[in-house]
């Protein structure tokens, strides 16, 4: 399958630090298209869809402001907490939102796993199924991320 230059044009954006410090796909060599396929195989897999997790996320961020930088409980085994940064981030895939620059931690007490993802990352999850390259500072497993918020 031939890429388009759409795609072309967004994976040097992804693999640049224009947007963010790092860029969005680490050290990972693969096209975008592959990396993207393989996280959603994962999370059919796990039988979770992408807008599902996101919207977890999002409900999880919206609590864990509520505890303005301290961890808030969400159940007996999953605490919450946001560190909020001034500031947006824009969609790489030129959607035109914007998001807040705040990352969310979410740590389960029974075993101790945290994972941690922006505003944007749950955005990118949600509405493109994109996890982000490997080695890049917000790549989130989807399996980690199932096993922890869900």
């Amino acid at each position: 399958m031939r890429r388009t230059p759409r795609m072309e044009k967004l994976e040097d954006l992804l693999r640049s630090s224009q947007l963010v410090a790092g860029g969005f796909l680490g050290h990972d060599t693969r096209p975008i298209e592959e990396i993207i396929e393989a996280d959603a195989a994962a999370l059919e897999h796990l039988g979770v869809s992408p807008a599902d997790l996101a919207g977890r996320m999002k409900d999880l961020a919206a609590r864990a402001r509520a505890g303005l930088g301290s961890f808030v409980p969400v159940d007996a085994t999953l605490q919450v907490a946001c560190d909020d940064n001034r500031g947006l981030l824009i969609c790489p895939w030129g959607d035109g939102t914007r998001h807040n620059k705040t990352v969310t931690t979410a740590r389960r007490t029974d075993t101790g796993k945290t994972v941690r993802w922006s505003d944007l990352s749950a955005h990118l999850i949600g509405c493109h199924g994109f996890f982000q390259g490997r080695g890049s500072p917000f790549r989130i497993e989807p399996a980690d991320l199932v096993e922890v918020i869900l």
